[in-house]
């Protein structure tokens, strides 16, 4: 959606996007400047494998007075993005056959990571109601001998969802009892939540060592394009994706990483104000949404997105004639009619639904929204 977009701009239509997953902030001066510094530091050959000492270093500092996690150095391994890190992780513990369970919706290379792997995906189903959520009941029903993984973001890509303290401890209960298990955490959009206090379940010690926690750089900092994330896991879990990165892209960008420790060590106050930011937008999105007759929405909890029921609009027709089948074909009619580009919910596990980025001024936010309730209007 995002490329049609950008396809329809170039012929002169003022198209709004909603589409891209990445903030709408510059990255930080004091992070840009470290970078700068780097290249006169001359920090422009290979770096370790792993990551610098001093990067990783400093994301044990970051776990330790932020979320109360104790990590070694050797725990961590920084890779070429929070995705590359996912990736790695999947590999490292997928053999074919193996089943990775996944809530949908989820994050769309979720289940090609698992594909890659020759592994099977095995999907749990949440809905608007549970605010997208899963139970410990559902994590029980599908497991089998064959479960080898469990795959989830909190917050959440696509829908904003966040897991409470005693939400995941409901599921830890279930991994305690299937040894087996582990657990890919991605909290990549920690810092954008809105209900205080990121909760990670690698705090709880009866698991710990079967986490993985994935994170980045690239939402809190804004800091997408540097390609900066990282992996916490135990001593073994981390020397194998250090094995298997080594063999593949080695250690990420030299200067990326030294940006990286400036962003780490010189405090959240951009972080802070983004934050704030996003939720203003938050709640201008959410009363726009619930002004749109045949929209079901929640109001979410954290990231940057809007994950709007609109099923009540398949079946209904457009003024040409075309019959809105699912998602996709809903997404590409608002970006057709009203010039914004969305994308459909299929792409992330439950086709009921668009996802609908706020990384956008309030301006934009505004007219898109206007345009979406004017286009929807018009279908019959």
């Amino acid at each position: 959606m995002t490329k049609l977009g950008r396809e329809l701009a170039a012929k002169g239509i003022n198209v709004i996007s909603l589409s891209v997953g990445e903030p709408d902030f510059n990255t930080p001066d004091h992070v840009k400047q470290a970078a700068k510094q780097a290249l006169d530091d001359n920090y422009t050959r290979y770096s370790p494998v792993p990551g610098y000492p001093e990067l990783r270093k400093a994301i044990v500092n970051k776990l330790k007075n932020e979320n109360g996690l104790d990590y070694d150095v050797s725990q961590i391994v920084v890779s070429t993005g929070a995705k590359q890190s996912l990736s790695n992780a999947i590999l490292t513990l997928i053999n074919p056959g193996d089943e990775v369970i996944i809530p949908t919706p989820y994050w769309v290379s979720y289940s090609e990571m698992v594909t890659l792997a020759e592994g099977k995906s095995v999907f749990i189903n949440a809905t608007i109601d549970s605010d997208f959520k899963i139970t410990p009941e559902e994590l029980e029903a599908v497991i089998t001998p064959k479960s080898k993984l469990f795959m989830f973001s909190s917050p959440c890509n696509p829908t904003g969802s966040v897991y409470t303290k005693e939400e995941l401890e409901g599921l830890v209960r279930v991994f305690e009892k299937h040894p087996n298990i582990y657990i890919i955490s991605d909290e990549i959009y920690e810092h954008i939540n809105f209900i205080g206090k990121h909760e990670s379940i690698a705090q709880f010690d009866s698991i710990k060592d079967r986490v993985i926690l994935i994170n980045g750089f690239s939402k809190a900092f804004a800091m997408t394009g540097w390609r900066l994330g990282y992996l916490a896991a135990s001593k073994e879990i981390a020397a194998a994706n250090d094995k298997l990165q080594g063999q593949t892209t080695s250690g990420t960008c030299s200067i990326a990483q030294r940006a990286g420790i400036a962003a780490l060590e010189q405090g959240l106050d951009t972080v802070l104000e983004m934050k704030n930011a996003f939720e203003r937008r938050r709640e201008l999105v959410y009363n726009l949404l619930k002004d749109i007759p045949g929209v079901k929405t929640n109001l979410p909890k954290g990231a940057f997105y809007f994950f709007p029921d609109i099923s009540s609009f398949f079946g209904k027709q457009d003024t040409q004639g075309n019959v809105i089948r699912d998602s996709a074909d809903l997404a590409l009619y608002l970006l057709n009619e009203a010039h914004v580009a969305t994308v459909g919910g299929d792409s992330f596990g439950n086709n009921n639904y668009i996802r609908l980025s706020y990384a956008a001024s309030d301006e934009s936010l505004t007219e898109a929204l206007r345009r979406i309730k004017e286009a929807l209007g018009k279908l019959k």
